[in-house]
């Protein structure tokens, strides 16, 4: 890749570089890089650059370095001796093992807020669902996607347990790139609202049983996309 079209990969970099200047500079340098692996702005198999990327965000290299360690640590990029830092390609085992673990916690959470949730919240989530749909007729997928991770945040909390939401986002990076291969063609979004619906009734109606059942059927949906993408972008899994 030369140098033009790696320039090309970080147009989106500027206004992250702003956010970048606040607070712990390679805290700040990770999540922006992060948000862009997630989101495939930086592509599975693009090289990664320190001096190009702490160029577009306006800061030295050490952050950067800093923030590639992260990455590295957090499954999302491969630092190869003598060769480069590479965005790491999709894992189809690391998606399969991530979301056994994010079903394992979740269930458990949608069983307590079966029993805990308030009217207050169960609003709170019924709004959220309110939200992506209108996202959804704009075709906006980062919007929609945002706000899945909202409703799920906001059913944590309704469980009092948003240390376990925290615990997710760290398991869930290589899901979350296959979220967004998967929308809007091989998982349609008015499923996902279909499912997060029938998470609600069983919370509002306070049926843990319900509630479980509705959320292995929703965490399940990326084991049927999984094998489509990985066949139509092949080029983005490792396996």
């Amino acid at each position: 890749m030369t140098v033009n079209m790696m320039d090309a990969e970080l147009d989106f970099l500027p206004d992250e570089g702003r956010r970048a200047r606040q607070g712990t500079m390679g805290t700040r340098v990770f999540q922006a890089l992060r948000q862009a692996i997630v989101q495939l702005q930086l592509r599975p198999g693009n090289p990664l650059s320190e001096a190009d990327i702490g160029r577009q965000l306006g800061v030295s290299r050490q952050p950067v370095r800093e923030a590639f360690i992260k990455l590295a640590e957090a499954g999302l990029v491969e630092i190869k001796p003598q060769r480069g830092t590479f965005v790491r390609l999709i894992s189809a085992r690391e998606v399969r093992n991530a979301r056994f673990l994010r079903e394992a916690i979740e269930v458990a959470v949608v069983r307590k807020a079966a029993v805990e949730a308030t009217s207050e919240q169960v609003r709170r989530l019924r709004r959220i669902i309110e939200q992506q749909r209108e996202v959804a007729e704009h075709g906006d997928n980062v919007g929609f996607l945002r706000l899945d991770e909202a409703f799920h945040q906001a059913l944590a909390a309704s469980a009092d347990c948003e240390d376990a939401w925290w615990v997710l986002e760290g398991l869930k990076a290589q899901m979350d790139r296959v979220r967004y291969l998967s929308l809007p063609d091989a998982t349609p979004l008015e499923t996902i609202i279909g499912q997060h619906e029938a998470i609600v009734d069983a919370v509002e109606h306070a049926s843990p049983e319900a509630a479980e059942a509705a959320m292995r059927h929703h965490l399940s949906e990326i084991l049927i996309s999984l094998p489509k993408l990985s066949v139509q972008r092949s080029e983005f899994f490792a396996d």
